[in-house]
C-alpha cells in the first residue's frame, strides 16, 4: 500500500506490506521502490515491510540542501519514530546500505542486511587523481579566460564529459549530494554494529567490490557474506531464487 508521511518538510513516500516484525528497505542511488520490488514482495512474506522512496529518488522530492548520509540517516531514524518502529530490521541495498550501516551503529537494530552495499570510499588508482586534478587546472584557465555565464557552460560540459551515469544523469543538487555521499568513508562506524547482519554480493560487482564485503565482514562483530557467482551490482536481479531463499532464512532465524 502507498502511503505518505511528511518528515522533515519533505512529503516522503513509502510501501507499507505484510504482518510481522518491522523491516524497513532503502533503496539504491537512481532507484526507488519499484527496483527493489522483488525484495519487498520476499520480505513481506515473513515480515511487515516499510520500502521507502528516499528523498531525491521516486515519489519524495529531493532534500532542502545537499544532504550527506548523516542526513539521510536522520530522516530514517525520524521515520521510524514516527511510525512507532521499534528494533526493526534493515536493508540497503548499494547506497542505501551506507544508512543503513550509519542508522545501526547508533540504534538498537533486529538484523542488518547489506546488499552489494555502499560505504567503503573507493579505492583510486593513479589515474583518476590525474583527471580530478586536470580537471581542476582546466576549471582555473577557464574562469580566468571566459565571461562567468560561459566559464559555468563549459565547466559544466566537461564534468558531464567525464562524471559516471548516476552523476550525469542527477539534478544539480542531487549531484553535489552523490559528490559528498561517494566521498564519505563509514568504516570506522562497522564495528560499533550490534545487529546480526547478512552481507549479500554479487562477485563481479565493480561498483562495490566484493573485496568491500570481505573488509565488512571483518570489521562489523556478528556479519556473514554470501556472494553470487556472475552477478554484478544488482544481485538481487541477477540472482533472484537464491536471493530471496537466502533472505528468507535469514530473516527467520532466531
Amino acid at each position: 500500500m502507498d502511503r505518505y508521511i511528511e518528515i522533515q518538510g519533505l512529503n516522503v513516500h513509502y510501501q507499507e506490506v505484510g504482518e510481522g516484525a518491522p523491516i524497513i528497505i532503502m533503496h539504491g542511488w537512481g532507484c526507488n521502490t519499484q527496483t527493489v520490488a522483488s525484495i519487498t514482495a520476499t520480505a513481506s512474506r515473513t515480515n511487515r515491510v516499510y520500502s521507502i522512496d528516499l528523498p531525491g529518488f521516486g515519489q519524495t522530492p529531493e532534500p532542502p540542501a545537499v544532504w550527506g548520509v548523516e542526513e539521510y540517516t536522520r530522516l530514517i531514524e525520524d521515520f521510524a519514530k514516527q511510525t512507532g518502529l521499534r528494533r526493526p530490521s534493515l536493508l540497503g541495498h548499494s547506497f542505501g546500505g551506507r544508512i543503513g550501516i550509519l542508522f545501526s551503529s547508533r540504534n538498537d537494530v533486529d538484523k542488518l542486511i547489506l546488499v552489494d552495499a555502499a560505504g567503503v570510499k573507493p579505492h583510486r588508482k593513479l589515474s583518476y587523481y590525474l583527471k580530478v586534478y586536470s580537471f581542476k587546472t582546466a576549471k582555473t584557465f577557464i574562469r580566468l579566460i571566459f565571461p562567468k555565464e560561459k566559464a559555468q557552460r563549459l565547466i559544466e560540459d566537461m564534468r558531464n564529459k567525464r562524471g559516471s551515469a548516476d552523476y550525469n544523469q542527477a539534478s544539480p543538487r542531487m549531484k553535489e549530494i552523490l559528490s559528498k555521499c561517494v566521498n564519505e568513508d563509514l568504516r570506522h562506524v562497522l564495528p560499533q554494529i550490534k545487529a546480526p547482519t547478512l552481507l549479500i554480493w554479487g562477485e563481479n560487482d565493480t561498483a562495490t567490490p566484493i573485496r568491500d564485503a570481505r573488509l565488512m565482514e571483518r570489521l562489523i562483530p556478528d556479519a556473514g557474506l554470501v556472494s553470487f557467482p556472475h552477478c554484478g551490482h544488482y544481485s538481487f536481479l541477477d540472482n533472484p531464487a537464491q536471493f530471496a531463499a537466502v533472505l528468507t532464512s535469514f530473516l527467520t532465524s532466531k
